[in-house]
């Protein structure tokens, strides 16, 4: 089957996502006042370091094929490249799922659904996508999700940039659906449902 992922989140469809995440989001961190967009000249193009503090990683499943249950995952490393084409590399440690209820998260990371101590990274790498729009690049990357990698057409919109205390600040959204029994999950498919959406909202900056 083939899968799609686009970087494409309006932003009213964020915010009712993180809201209904139900997990608050740190505000600290570097100043940043308004900057102008990064250039589409390649020898202007700059490469982000993601801060996990202030990347978004949340996820949305079927639950009994009733309700659609949302969590997210804490913690994510990883780079991005903005100029006239556009590269990411990111991963997102398993195990840093978080749903706010200790026990469900325990059942997550088991072996029927992401099996975290086996597979301790879900990891997303893409290089060279072409412009598809202004501030928005578009291309094929590389999905690994339960030790299983599979390609991915993405779409990437950036949603800003910055000043920061050590450097420029620049953001990313995306968001992309797979069914996870594509890739080797298929535990549970009664209770949480074979379809993911995942909504990845990332700032990155320079040094």
């Amino acid at each position: 089957m083939k899968s799609s992922m686009r970087f494409v989140l309006a932003g009213s469809v964020a915010g009712a996502v993180l809201l209904a995440a139900g997990i608050g989001m740190g505000m600290g961190g570097r100043d940043a006042a308004p900057a102008a967009p990064v250039a589409a000249d390649p020898a202007e193009a700059k490469t982000f370091t993601v801060d996990s503090l202030h990347t978004s990683v949340v996820f949305k499943i079927k639950h009994n094929n009733a309700s659609n249950f949302y969590g997210r995952f804490n913690s994510t490393t990883g780079t991005f490249t903005l100029g006239d084409t556009c590269s990411v590399d990111m991963t997102v440690k398993t195990d840093s799922v978080d749903t706010a209820n200790s026990k469900r998260d325990s059942d997550i990371k088991g072996p029927d659904m992401l099996g975290a101590k086996e597979f301790p990274e879900m990891k997303f790498v893409g290089k060279d996508f072409k412009k598809s729009g202004e501030g928005a690049w578009k291309g094929t990357g590389q999905l690994t999700f339960h030790g299983v990698t599979k390609p991915l057409e993405v779409e990437i919109k950036q949603t800003g940039t910055a000043k920061g205390r050590s450097g420029d600040l620049a953001g990313i959204e995306t968001s992309f659906m797979f069914k996870r029994s594509d890739f080797g999950s298929s535990g549970m498919l009664k209770a949480l449902g074979d379809d993911i959406t995942i909504w990845v909202a990332s700032e990155g900056g320079t040094k």
